[in-house]
């Protein structure tokens, strides 16, 4: 696998890694995850400044999940209208 941490580092970080709890790495997991989407919205919020926050997160549903989903999401929030 490629990386471009240097060696010494990426062992550091995995006995770091296998020292913690697993309700550890769970909050590390899920921060990670969090920073992610965040940084996804905010891509796209930069990219479609336009469309409202409804489409913009419909947007999101369709990037990282699939068209068809937005599609069924889309179609539920007009028959709640």
């Amino acid at each position: 696998m490629l990386s471009d941490t240097h060696p010494d580092i990426e062992r550091v970080q995995n006995a770091l890694l296998k020292k913690s709890s697993p309700e550890e790495r769970l909050a590390m997991t899920l921060s990670l995850t969090d920073t992610v989407v965040n940084l996804s919205r905010q891509t796209l919020n930069k990219q479609y400044p336009d469309l409202s926050q409804k489409d913009r997160n419909l947007k999101w549903i369709e990037l990282h999940y699939s068209y068809e989903l937005a599609s069924r999401v889309r179609n539920h929030q007009r028959k709640k209208r």
